[in-house]
């Protein structure tokens, strides 16, 4: 059985927009992807945390640091292939980051994955934009109008980081948006989309 390690924050736990709770089984995007893809012997592992950044050390909430966990679970889990979906939570107002900053701290996840999952396959996946709206105190003021700019600027940065390090790339923002309900999360139709264009690039990757 191949193993898909799936590293991301709030949008790969499944975080709902509606109530703050995790979305059920079925509903989030990695386990509408395990049911997929269960006839292939492939399992998905969850690993998303609300709050995980690519780098930055988040005063308010311990542990999101995402590259000083990442080896960890390289070395945990062994997986044959590797999703990376992160940067949303970098763009805060707290970190002050451009997108060719938050493009660093993808590299030095990608370095990561090489060093201690040397042979994985890698899908780098830019996250959806965050809404116009996010930064309003309605919504999530941690966030400002500029962070909005910042997360569309994403999706190209990613995409040259990819070809880069010679990996495969999706722009999750080509097929899923940032709810109304909270500017920032997927809706269940969201990660519906999102799996259903991850399923062909992790059959490819996996077969």
């Amino acid at each position: 059985m191949q193993q898909v390690l799936c590293f991301g924050d709030s949008n790969t736990w499944g975080y709902n927009p509606e109530n703050g709770e995790r979305f059920p089984w079925g509903i989030r995007w990695t386990s509408i992807l395990q049911q997929k893809l269960a006839n292939k012997d492939i399992r998905i592992i969850e690993e998303g945390l609300c709050g995980r950044t690519t780098v930055f050390e988040d005063p308010l909430r311990q542990g999101r640091k995402g590259v000083s966990l990442f080896p960890t679970l390289l070395e945990t889990h062994k997986p044959e292939n590797i999703v990376i979906m992160l940067g949303t939570n970098d763009c805060k107002t707290v970190f002050s980051a451009s997108p060719d900053v938050i493009g660093k701290g993808i590299r030095r996840l990608l370095i990561q994955a090489k060093q201690y999952s040397a042979d994985s396959r890698i899908l780098l996946v830019s996250p959806i934009h965050l809404g116009e709206q996010v930064w309003k105190d309605e919504f999530d003021p941690e966030f400002s109008p500029e962070s909005v700019e910042v997360s569309r600027k994403l999706t190209d940065v990613y995409r040259k980081i990819a070809d880069e390090f010679g990996v495969d790339f999706l722009a999750a923002s080509s097929v899923a948006d940032s709810s109304e309900a909270d500017q920032e999360h997927m809706n269940p139709e969201g990660h519906a989309a999102l799996a259903g264009a991850i399923e062909e690039k992790i059959y490819q990757m996996a077969c």
